[in-house]
C-alpha cells in the first residue's frame, strides 16, 4: 500500500503504553495525529513531545488524539511517559513494520556513516481514516504549532 494524501491510511495494530493493542481503526470519528519519532529520552524527541504535550488541550478542543510511534518498547515508553509527564499513548514499532508501512524507515546518515533509522515524520489523519497531510523529515522547533494550524483549518 501506498501512502498518498487523499486516501485511505493504512491500518495497523502495535502495543500501547495503555496496556493495549491499538489500531488506527480504534479512533475512527476523531481525527489522529500519528508522528514517528527516531528515540525516546532524546533531546529532540523530548522537546517534540513536551511540544505536544503542552498543546494537549488545544488538539483535544479540535477532536484529535495524538499518537507517537517509535521502535522503543513499551516498558521504555513508561519511562519517557513518566519522566515527562506525556497526556498521550505511544506505540511500540519493535520490528518497524508500521514505520515501513508509512514509509518513514529511511536510509539516514550520521558524521558519514549511513544506518537505517526512523525518519521524524508527522502524518494528520481525519475522522474517516484518510491522510489528509504529511510533515517528513521535520525540523522540531514550530512543527507542532504548524500540526495545530492545520488540524484548526480543518
Amino acid at each position: 500500500m501506498t501512502l498518498e494524501i487523499g486516501k485511505k491510511a493504512p491500518n495497523f495494530k502495535l502495543a500501547a503504553t495503555n496496556g493495549e493493542i491499538v489500531k488506527l481503526s480504534d479512533f475512527k470519528g476523531k481525527n489522529v495525529i500519528l508522528y514517528f519519532y527516531p528515540k525516546d529520552l532524546t533531546t529532540a524527541c523530548i522537546n517534540q513531545a513536551c511540544d505536544f504535550r503542552d498543546k494537549i488541550t488545544e488538539f483535544t478542543d479540535n477532536n484529535t488524539v495524538i499518537l507517537g510511534v517509535s521502535m522503543d518498547p513499551v516498558k521504555q515508553h513508561h519511562r519517557f511517559i513518566d519522566k515527562y509527564n506525556l497526556p498521550f499513548m505511544l506505540l511500540a514499532d519493535e520490528d518497524h513494520a508500521v514505520c515501513e508501512l508509512y514509509e518513514v524507515w529511511l536510509l539516514k546518515k550520521l558524521y558519514g556513516v549511513e544506518y537505517m533509522g526512523i525518519v521524524r515524520s508527522t502524518f494528520l489523519i481525519d475522522k474517516k481514516g484518510i491522510l489528509v497531510k504529511e510533515w517528513r523529515n521535520i525540523r522540531v522547533k514550530g512543527h507542532v504549532e504548524a500540526v495545530l494550524g492545520t488540524v484548526r483549518g480543518k
